[in-house]
């Protein structure tokens, strides 16, 4: 316990899902959270949670695609807690469709929010955390952002893009002491991949080679980003640290 006291993390995407999951570990380790969504209920609901639990968090409704959103929460962020020690950048979309079936107007939306919405969190962050004299930046890529895969051009097409911006902030900002590192899980149970595990015979299909023969639990991604978010992680900057049951091992 305490592992992020006295910390500020802010987590996109952290109404439910792997958000969520994240959310409550940092504020279980003591960070104060500020919990952004566009599923204003959903995120309430987990900051009602963590205050229950004995923790300290906000919510603020959040478009990660939209730059004057960006603006908002960080600024709203300051002006609660004074600082953001940790940024996550968790919001994210699947469109799992082949490539000649996926439009133009899927490709935009999935790299806009994907992607656009890591560069915009960077982009907002960095000079907070210039500010405060350090922090980490911790994007969550994907396994589809290291390998191919059939069915999901456009999705990895962002996730390669975070797993490259991460180490563009790394080496660009280690001097702030600002760390920046990505994490790429495998098929994790999920609302956003519900499609996938309900349907077993596709669940297997995406699965694939992974070792452990099982879709991961948020939880589990969320003890990586713990270890990045902390001090712990001192000495480990622009890295991928892949938490997919040994998919990529194959």
């Amino acid at each position: 316990m305490g592992r992020m006291e006295g910390k500020v993390a802010l987590v996109t995407g952290g109404a439910m899902g792997m958000g969520k999951a994240h959310s409550r570990l940092l504020a279980q380790e003591g960070a104060k959270v500020v919990v952004t969504d566009l599923a204003e209920k959903e995120g309430r609901a987990v900051v009602e949670g963590i205050k229950q639990a004995g923790g300290e968090a906000i919510f603020l409704p959040h478009d990660v695609a939209n730059e004057g959103a960006w603006k908002a929460v960080v600024d709203k962020a300051i002006g609660e807690y004074g600082k953001v020690d940790a940024l996550v950048n968790n919001a994210g979309i699947l469109t799992y469709k082949p490539i000649q079936d996926t439009s133009v107007e899927e490709f935009d939306r999935v790299l806009a929010i994907n992607l656009r919405g890591v560069f915009l969190g960077c982009k907002h962050i960095l000079p907070a955390m210039k500010k405060a004299g350090g922090g980490s930046i911790v994007n969550i890529s994907s396994i589809y952002g290291l390998v191919g895969a059939p069915n999901a051009a456009a999705y990895q097409a962002s996730k390669g893009g975070v797993r490259l911006i991460t180490k563009s902030v790394a080496v660009e900002y280690a001097s702030h002491r600002i760390r920046a590192n990505s994490v790429h899980p495998g098929l994790i149970e999920t609302p956003m991949t519900a499609g996938i595990n309900d349907d077993p015979d596709l669940k297997k299909q995406v699965l694939g080679p992974t070792i452990l023969g099982r879709a991961g639990e948020p939880e589990e991604v969320a003890n990586a980003v713990l270890f990045l978010a902390s001090d712990e992680s001192s000495y480990v900057n622009g890295a991928e640290i892949v938490v997919d049951g040994g998919y990529t091992a194959m």
